[in-house]
């Protein structure tokens, strides 16, 4: 593995491992409510990710089931960055 595919690789992970924190949040916030400091952390979760998410959300709007609303761009950019991941990881 290069040094750059490396690099790209450990960002991937860690944008992985933000992304599973925002769905982590979201959860809490949802079941929980949320004080201030689960405020602040989405805050920050949110400015990370939101500008991979946004993109995707305009082109696949969010399905509606019933009352209920499903947000498949994070679905779509979590699958992504696993498989970009898993080709990175193999050069």
């Amino acid at each position: 593995m290069s040094v750059l595919g490396a690099v790209l690789g450990f960002v991937l992970t860690l944008f992985i491992v933000v992304l599973v924190i925002r769905a982590v949040l979201d959860w809490a916030g949802v079941l929980a409510g949320g004080g201030t400091a689960v405020v602040r952390a989405r805050r920050v979760v949110y400015g990370l990710t939101e500008p991979v998410i946004a993109p995707v959300r305009r082109v696949l709007r969010p399905a509606r089931v019933g009352p209920v609303s499903i947000d498949l761009a994070f679905t779509v950019v979590f699958v992504a960055a696993v498989i970009l991941r898993t080709v990175v990881s193999g050069f």
